[in-house]
């Protein structure tokens, strides 16, 4: 990973980024500030509410509702980059490694549920 420090902070760049790169390089940028995470209850508000976001845009892309023309155009790939943005923020503001989280939740998808869906035959 490379780390670049810019007018506007630190930027770090890195192709293939892990997740443990992703949460280190969301603690580095808001270690910079003050007021550093926000609390756990105030994320969960802005996580809903850029999940709502993304449901907007899913629902103009897919669904019967399409974008008024004054609305700006915003793709479903920019509303998940800030879903993922703040889920990482909860998740760092807990120590909660991301890695070690989707391990267990492949785990148990695994294990308990490795026999709920059809499995494509292999040839």
């Amino acid at each position: 990973m490379k780390k670049q420090k810019g007018n506007e902070g630190v930027i770090l760049m890195a192709a293939g980024k892990s997740m443990k790169d992703l949460q280190e390089e969301v603690d580095l940028y808001i270690s910079q500030f003050k007021e550093g995470y926000f609390s756990p209850l105030a994320m969960l508000a802005r996580m809903t509410e850029e999940l709502g976001e993304l449901a907007r845009e899913v629902n103009h892309h897919y669904g019967e509702k399409p974008k008024k023309s004054t609305e700006t155009e915003k793709a479903i790939e920019e509303e998940l980059g800030d879903l993922l943005f703040v889920l990482i923020c909860f998740a760092n503001s807990l120590q909660i490694d991301l890695q070690e989280a989707h391990d267990l939740v492949m785990n148990k998808f695994n294990t308990r549920d490795k026999n709920r869906w059809t499995r494509i035959e292999q040839e």
